[in-house]
């Protein structure tokens, strides 16, 4: 398998990483990540001239690519410049789960989330289904011609700012039940929608959502009733992958900063770079940071096999790109010191980003474990 980018790859890579070390400053960014939005829109309209949107979908769907790859390329950029505007939210996961499910019409939002006019955020996990993402509670039941649902979603990612929630709800089994999940397209400000929106450590947002008798239209249903599960999974574990890639762009920028510290930080009138303990350690994190993106690359590899392959491919990416990125922010912030806690240095920022992506859609423990399952159901 050639791993090797195409030229229209690399130059895509490319003109991204000039455009955010260019424009995309730190200070720019936290004062975005302060305002309500949690984001600058004004970044998000150029990042869709650039084409950085629409390089998640296919042709198919009006984008320029969407392949594992080009979600690779692009996120490692993103996490190299630390942004926060929701690429995730609404291209890999909203728009994501539109492009899998939707009809023609339905997908007509596509070239609005391309143009970066129209924003989604997917309404699924709730307050007690932890990383489990197929318990669902909340409720879609007939009315007429369409759907009235109930329940509650918590942590959503851009939930506060979306135009148009893709909310998953029950229409038929138990709670944890993977057969029966159904997916809607909710407006943001529909009758009976309510979000309380709140910042998160690494400076994105997400919202609490309540539905209480949220009633759309038959024309709301995303894809087939009770089959949503299989394209639900899929979308996440291509969340991950994102997660993983950003992790990658992080780590590397985290450890650059930290060699550079380590150049020019004296104690006792000598540069601390050469104490061969601190050496040691910065080997370390330049050989884990390798084989993280070696799961990246073979997680990408892997995307289009069979679900086992790619779910066992994914969880070992997430895996490390937890395991790992936790090791890189800590040692960041212990050779820098004190001054890697200060809000000016950036370092910190990283450091806190890189912990949080831990966290989202499964942490190190949940991945393990599901890599462990996915290899005896492949046996």
């Amino acid at each position: 398998m050639n791993f090797t980018h195409t030229e229209e790859r690399q130059l895509f890579k490319d003109s991204v990483a000039r455009f955010i070390a260019d424009t995309y400053t730190l200070d720019a960014r936290n004062k975005a990540a302060e305002t309500d939005l949690g984001f600058s829109t004004k970044k998000w309209t150029e990042f869709a001239e650039l084409g950085a949107i629409g390089a998640l979908f296919s042709e198919e769907d009006g984008g320029f690519g969407g392949s594992p790859f080009d979600v690779t390329v692009l996120f490692e950029e993103l996490g190299r410049g630390l942004v926060n505007e929701p690429f995730l939210a609404t291209a890999i996961l909203g728009g994501g789960l539109v492009a899998e499910l939707g009809s023609a019409d339905q997908k007509a939002i596509i070239e609005e989330i391309i143009a970066g006019t129209k924003l989604l955020a997917f309404a699924h996990g709730e307050p007690k289904s932890r990383y489990d993402a197929s318990h669902v509670e909340t409720t879609a039941k007939k009315s007429g011609d369409g759907w009235v649902l109930n329940g509650a979603k918590a942590v959503v990612l851009n939930g506060g700012a979306a135009d148009t929630l893709v909310v998953s709800a029950r229409t038929s089994g138990a709670a944890w039940d993977e057969g029966g999940l159904s997916l809607f397209l909710v407006s943001g400000d529909a009758a009976g929608v309510s979000r309380l929106s709140y910042p998160s450590i690494d400076g994105l947002h997400a919202a609490e959502i309540r539905l209480d008798n949220v009633a759309v239209g038959a024309d709301a249903l995303l894809g087939a009733e009770g089959k949503a599960w299989p394209a639900i999974e899929k979308v996440i574990a291509r969340a991950n992958l994102a997660l993983a890639s950003e992790a990658i762009g992080a780590m590397e920028v985290a450890r650059d900063m930290t060699i550079e510290y380590l150049k020019t930080r004296k104690q006792f009138g000598v540069v601390i770079g050469k104490f061969q303990a601190l050496q040691h350690r910065m080997a370390t994190v330049l050989l884990e940071i390798e084989q993280a993106r070696s799961s990246v690359i073979n997680a990408a590899g892997r995307f289009d096999g069979s679900r086992v392959e790619r779910e066992m491919a994914v969880s070992a990416a997430k895996t490390l790109a937890g395991k790992i990125g936790r090791l890189v922010a800590e040692e960041a912030i212990q050779m820098h010191g004190g001054i890697a806690m200060t809000w000016e240095y950036a370092v910190g920022h990283f450091a806190k980003r890189l912990v949080m992506i831990d966290h989202m859609f499964g942490d190190v423990d949940y991945h393990v474990a599901r890599y462990v399952a996915l290899s005896k159901e492949a046996a």
